[in-house]
């Protein structure tokens, strides 16, 4: 079971968002399970259950990892294909978010953007990396930082800028015949109150 799946497929996409079935998919990561086991625990029958459970597996969101015979009946076992999902912004074609068409570079709309990029761009590398059996390298960095007011906020800013672009500019080789273009995105949002309020 990979960590993190992201879906590129508005079809996948659509199956995994029903609410019972996303209900399915959480139980599924925690531990396989067949239609009988889940039919209690979501409060329908086995039927409907199976019913759903072949919705998933026919998007690569469940896979059958074994069989049980109880007496005269196969049970089928299933896992979810990830601990996690997320849908990508692809998944939304042509009226998925992008950087470029948000003018205001300080608004919460381009912060939004640029998460969705690296949603759509590192989702699909992701899943070229699987497929070749390869890592794909990447890096990052969460923090959380409390500051004392706006113009701390905007001093540590401005100090963060000039020591990125000087990092850039000292590790940047624009010849290198080895080298891999990275792409690197910093933000800073207000960090969610313990209720979930901003």
């Amino acid at each position: 079971m990979q960590a993190v799946d992201v879906l590129e497929d508005p079809a996948a996409a659509a199956v995994a968002l029903d609410p019972l079935r996303s209900r399915l998919l959480a139980l599924l990561g925690g531990q396989p399970a067949s239609a009988a086991g889940l039919a209690p625990l979501v409060g329908l029958p086995r039927q409907k259950v199976r019913y759903h459970l072949q919705a998933l597996a026919d998007h690569g969101l469940v896979t059958e990892v074994s069989q049980q015979r109880h007496g005269g009946i196969t049970e089928r076992l299933f896992s979810a294909s990830a601990a996690g999902y997320v849908v990508s912004p692809s998944a939304m074609g042509e009226a998925g978010v992008d950087p470029g068409r948000v003018d205001d570079r300080l608004s919460a709309s381009y912060l939004v953007a640029l998460a969705a990029r690296a949603v759509r761009e590192v989702g699909s590398m992701l899943h070229a990396a699987a497929a070749a059996e390869k890592r794909l390298p990447t890096l990052a960095i969460d923090t959380r930082i409390r500051f004392r007011s706006a113009g701390e906020r905007a001093a540590f800013a401005a100090e963060l800028n000039a020591a990125v672009l000087d990092l850039a500019a000292r590790y940047h080789d624009e010849s290198a015949p080895a080298g891999r273009w990275h792409r690197l995105v910093v933000f800073a949002h207000p960090s969610p109150a313990a209720g979930g309020s901003t």
